[in-house]
């Protein structure tokens, strides 16, 4: 499962940027104080977090986990779960947003539930993460044709399928990287693209 919190509020910041760049140098200064401190209000109680788990391999462990995120004041945005070395024991990757009384809630849930067998905090330990991404992407023209491969060289990306009307391109990169990849797919093809995430993965890394 795959989410974006932070979708809009990106764009709630590039408007605030345009609209301090496009007013009356006078009323700058204000503008620009207010902002700030809109921004510091809003937006510096919400962090993203990564945690890992591992679990029993049992029937309905994942609907249980994903559950203690239902209704919640943090946001889900992606979860992970395969099988280990060891076939009776799963490993979750999850990634999300949310301030730190949430965090504090989802890891005493989440230590609580007796199919987990241990919990890890991502957030300040050095880790190895990447995310696949599929981009299908309808095209009309030749001009069409070759800005997809262009992009597709420009971040190294690999062309998985190719067809009359439609190609898909493929890679393995963080999530903040897939991210901006999306966006400009996005904004060179608007309404001809599918988009698909695997949600991260990440090991930690060796000391």
């Amino acid at each position: 499962m795959y989410n974006s919190i932070f979708d809009n509020q990106r764009k709630d910041i590039w408007e605030g940027l345009e609209n301090l760049f496009t007013t009356e140098k006078e009323d700058k200064k204000y503008i620009l104080k207010s902002y700030l401190d809109y921004l510091d209000r809003d937006y510096k109680i919400f962090s993203h977090k990564r945690y890992y788990l591992y679990v029993e391999n049992e029937i309905g462990v994942l609907a249980r986990i994903s559950g203690l995120f239902a209704g919640k004041s943090y946001n889900l945005n992606s979860l992970t779960v395969g099988t280990t070395e060891d076939e009776s024991i799963s490993r979750m990757t999850i990634s999300l947003y949310g301030d730190d009384k949430s965090f504090e809630q989802i890891k005493k849930q989440l230590n609580r539930c007796i199919e987990v067998i241990k919990v890890v905090d991502y957030s300040d330990i050095f880790i190895h993460s990447k995310e696949i991404l599929y981009i299908r992407i309808s095209f009309r023209s030749e001009s069409d044709k070759i800005e997809i491969f262009r992009l597709a060289e420009v971040y190294k990306m690999r062309v998985a399928d190719y067809g009359a009307e439609n190609i898909i391109v493929e890679c393995v990169k963080e999530e903040e990287k897939n991210s901006f990849i999306i966006n400009k797919f996005a904004k060179a093809f608007p309404n001809h693209i599918e988009v698909v995430r695997g949600g991260s993965v990440a090991m930690e890394g060796l000391q």
